[in-house]
């Protein structure tokens, strides 16, 4: 199964580019499938993994980064794939 993990941060004032980098920076102790990186308004940041492992699976996250770079603590959402179309 295909399993996505999503991480998105909104970046404290003036602070997006810095949090960009931030979670580009992040590395983790395994490989995903694949890992994409987004930027939207408001300085928020989406990172998407993707993992070949079943949906209850223990799978490597991004951290919370440093409490003055970002307005809120990070949202984080599982996905399950349903097929490719």
């Amino acid at each position: 199964m295909t399993v996505a993990l999503m991480w998105e941060a909104r970046a404290a004032e003036g602070r997006g580019e810095e949090l960009l980098a931030w979670a580009r920076e992040q590395g983790l102790p395994e490989q995903p499938l694949r890992r994409e990186t987004f930027r939207a308004p408001e300085d928020r940041v989406l990172v998407i993994t993707w993992w070949d492992a079943p949906y209850d699976a223990e799978l490597p996250e991004l951290p919370e980064p440093s409490g003055e770079l970002v307005t809120r603590a990070v949202h984080r959402w599982r996905f399950g794939s349903v097929g490719v179309g």
